[in-house]
């Protein structure tokens, strides 16, 4: 599982992160963001790549499990 930390960033930043850690095929992917925004917007992308989503939160910073 590639894990990814996109806190402090805004988008689109980790959708970018998450569009190019895609490209290494793999089928599970984990993502840290710290905002609402970020975690909206790689949600819909992820999900329109035909990956499914689980979002955890704790203290305002989201944890994004990415898998196929």
């Amino acid at each position: 599982m590639t894990k990814l930390d996109a806190r402090g960033l805004s988008c689109p930043e980790p959708v970018i992160m998450i569009s190019q850690a895609m490209k290494s095929g793999e089928t599970a992917y984990e993502i840290l963001v710290d905002n609402r925004v970020s975690r909206e917007n790689v949600t819909r992308y992820a999900e329109h790549q035909g990956y499914r989503v689980s979002v955890t939160e704790n203290d305002g910073e989201y944890t994004l499990v990415i898998g196929k």
